[in-house]
């Protein structure tokens, strides 16, 4: 068994146009004072990377990597979550996705995703420049919108729209092949993979692609009332990363799963920080390093009530307190003796 690598912390939900958190070295000093040991990154903003250049310029991913092992922190993992979305989106959220798309392509889907498509390209080739193995995102979707039947799905929708979602995604999986990184879909609602079904239905279109795996994030499962220990039991080999987040599920006779459009505060089902919520993380952990789990843990704040900062400076404590460093002898040891064949053989009185 190995253990399992953290605290790690993704970056998206702090960075901003105020200190710490509007530059690289800012951020990385604050992240490593909380205790973090690595960072997980996202693409979008030049201030923190130039995706494009750390594809291009093995200079300048060894400069990066280097300025932010400065602070005693790696990268864990790239992040094109906003990208990979914009890979696959209905006409009904054109203008909603369009805010996470270049100037240039906004207005233009197909030009939107071309550029999206590019972007995962350069980021298979930057996690490979950085000496990352795996690399987070999301699917898109083409049929999030029709996820419950009525009025009644036409036969072949679903097919023809994974057929599609497959088509885009295996050029963009072939291209982190070449690269020797693994493609982690973070499975979660609004996305066409929100499910072990939905996931296995792509695995079928990719034909078992080896690079299409998993970002394991629980408490997307417990929002939607899955077994969420069970799933690891089902895709541990996929599973190649891990978002450390926390939920809570408290239906009510008014609301349960859909949240009746409410804000998240008064959902049944809402995002919390780490150890404030329902999620069992010590079985989680214990799963995750039985099965050799190696990759990081890394702490996403998204929580309805508590200040991001206080929930970052826990986060890290709690993912600290929850790793498991893996024993390198059995627990009867001291019990044991010297054997060989003869000996059990005359044990069994043979």
């Amino acid at each position: 068994m190995k253990t399992i690598k953290g605290p790690g912390i993704f970056l998206a939900q702090f960075i901003g146009d105020e200190a710490p958190f509007n530059s690289l070295d800012s951020i990385c000093k604050w992240a490593a004072d909380l205790g973090f040991k690595g960072i997980q990154m996202p693409t979008l903003d030049k201030r923190f990377i130039d995706l494009q250049l750390a594809a291009e310029s093995k200079t300048y991913a060894d400069e990066l990597k280097g300025k932010v092992a400065s602070y005693g922190l790696d990268i864990t993992e790239l992040s094109t979550h906003l990208q990979g979305q914009l890979v696959a989106v209905h006409p009904a959220y054109n203008e909603l996705f369009d805010s996470f798309a270049a100037p240039e392509v906004k207005n233009n889907p197909k030009a939107r995703t071309e550029w999206a498509i590019q972007q995962l390209k350069y980021a298979a080739k930057a996690s490979q420049n950085l000496g990352l193995k795996a690399h987070a995102t999301f699917s898109g979707s083409l049929l999030w919108q029709y996820f419950h039947p009525w009025p009644q799905r036409p036969d072949g929708l679903v097919d023809e729209a994974f057929t599609e979602l497959a088509k885009r995604w295996t050029p963009i999986l072939d291209a982190f092949d070449a690269c020797g990184v693994d493609v982690c879909y973070e499975i979660h609602p609004g996305e066409d993979l929100f499910d072990g079904v939905t996931y296995e239905m792509f695995l079928d279109k990719v034909n078992q692609h080896p690079r299409a795996c998993l970002l394991y994030d629980p408490s997307h499962f417990v929002l939607q009332q899955l077994d969420y220990i069970q799933y690891i039991d089902f895709y541990h080999e996929r599973i190649k990363a891990f978002h450390v987040k926390d939920a809570e599920f408290n239906p009510t006779g008014r609301q349960g799963t859909f949240g009746g459009y409410q804000g998240w505060a008064d959902r049944a089902g809402r995002y919390r920080s780490p150890g404030d919520g329902q999620v069992d993380f010590k079985t989680i952990f214990s799963k995750l390093t039985q099965y050799d789990f190696d990759g990081w843990a890394v702490m996403e704040w998204e929580c309805c009530i508590k200040n991001q900062e206080d929930g970052a400076r826990e986060g890290s404590e709690f993912i600290r307190k929850n790793i498991i460093h893996v024993t390198d002898k059995a627990f009867d040891d001291f019990a044991g003796a010297e054997t060989d064949a003869n000996f059990n053989r005359k044990i069994l009185g043979l």
